[in-house]
């Protein structure tokens, strides 16, 4: 019965209210989704799956093994994918994006043009707590991932090989390679693995609309770099290097930290505490962690682009949050008429085990450096990290409140 009302919903026509019903759905899921891609998907499946009933679980869970197969934010493109189901078509989808997104991007744009105004013992011991927070979060997010992702001996040797690669090579050279050999090397030692029933997936796009898509993510990743290595510079480089940051994130919205970092950090542009600052804020709010970007586009405007003060900080934002969402929704896109054919194969499969394996690697590199040589520096700062650790992990805290309770207490480590 669910299957036949979800056929006969997919043939009616798409109307205004539909897409208004897209937009304020997901506008609420914005509002409310905390805790990362994992329960971001947990929260559509009650709101969509559960309540709404705009498809059935067959067809959710199959969708999110796609966006969880492809590189960039799983959640965001399970929703881009849901607006276009539901809405019929790329504004509903748009909408389901922007619904999702907007809250998050406004506060911690608004948390970056500010942070200036903010000075003093306190301010400082506020951004050493937050500094902390990522210390926590990206230890648990290197703990779950490396349980589920690195299971085996083959895998975990590859974790391995990505953390040598990415200490040898540095910057997003290593980070390129450790993805790609992991890969290959999947394709040689990851061919067991539990076997996935494919089930077709019937959205409203097109293989001709599919591969232009995929040919716009092959040039916008490759114009641009062009472009830079040619001397451009200012809002062609700021593009380029959050594009190529959301186009090789595999494994979820955390693997984007080393990526970001490799980027940013650097002596002409932000500084590690300004970075893992808006990192921890990114944790306290709603929606997916890629919209990080607008934190690091807001505070690297007024010193990347021509424009002055709040323009600058507003138009770095806007470019970088599209530059580094864009790549994983035009592959989504691309992706939908071919899924069901290409998930089968044992060949892409052993790939993505690889390949997945190799980001496991990749943030354990950055759980060292950037984040805990930055933040840890004396027993107290250790105790404090462990102890948000210990709060994700073992009581299952919400990150919101593990966020403000280690702010806190980075403001409390002043007064000490």
């Amino acid at each position: 019965m669910a299957a036949g009302n979800q056929r006969s919903e997919r043939a009616a026509p798409v109307t205004g209210g539909r897409r208004r019903e897209v937009f304020v759905a997901f506008l609420k899921l914005g509002l409310t989704s905390f805790g990362g891609p994992v329960a971001h998907l947990g929260y559509f499946r009650d709101e969509l799956v559960l309540r709404r009933r705009w498809l059935d679980d067959v067809t959710f869970g199959e969708l999110v093994a796609l966006c969880q197969f492809l590189p960039g934010p799983a959640s965001s493109q399970v929703g881009f994918a849901l607006g276009l189901l539901r809405g019929g078509g790329l504004a509903g989808g748009a909408l389901a994006w922007l619904g999702f997104t907007a809250p998050s991007v406004l506060l911690l744009m608004a948390c970056a043009l500010g942070a200036a105004a903010v000075t003093g013992p306190l301010a400082e011991g506020l951004l050493h707590g937050l500094k902390l927070v990522a210390v926590a979060v990206v230890a648990q997010a290197v703990w779950g991932m490396a349980r589920s992702l690195t299971p085996d001996g083959p895998r975990a040797a590859i974790a391995l090989m990505a953390v040598a690669l990415v200490v040898l090579l540095g910057g997003a050279m290593g980070q390129v390679a450790a993805i790609a050999i992991g890969a290959l090397a999947g394709l040689a030692l990851c061919r067991q693995g539990p076997a996935r029933a494919a089930v077709a997936l019937h959205f409203p796009v097109s293989r001709r609309a599919g591969l232009v898509a995929l040919g716009l993510f092959v040039a916008l990743f490759v114009g641009p770099l062009a472009l830079v290595q040619a001397g451009g510079s200012g809002a062609v480089a700021l593009f380029e290097s959050f594009y190529r940051s959301g186009a090789l994130v595999f494994g979820g919205g955390h693997v984007v930290l080393p990526l970001l970092e490799a980027e940013v950090v650097r002596p002409d542009g932000l500084s590690a505490t300004t970075f893992l600052a808006g990192y921890g804020l990114a944790q306290a709010v709603p929606g997916p962690l890629f919209t990080f970007a607008a934190y690091l586009g807001a505070a690297m405007g007024p010193a990347t682009l021509p424009s002055a003060g709040a323009a600058a900080g507003v138009c770095g934002a806007l470019i970088a949050l599209g530059a580094i969402f864009l790549p994983g929704l035009l592959l989504v896109y691309g992706m939908l008429p071919f899924w069901s054919a290409l998930r089968p194969l044992p060949a892409a499969q052993a790939a993505m085990r690889g390949a997945n394996a190799a980001v496991v690697g990749l943030l354990g590199a950055a759980l060292y450096t950037p984040v805990w040589t930055s933040a840890v520096f004396t027993p107290r700062d250790f105790t404090v990290a462990l102890a948000g650790f210990l709060l994700l992990t073992v009581w299952q805290a919400p990150p919101w409140m593990v966020v403000l309770l280690l702010a806190l207490a980075g403001m409390g480590l002043t007064t000490l």
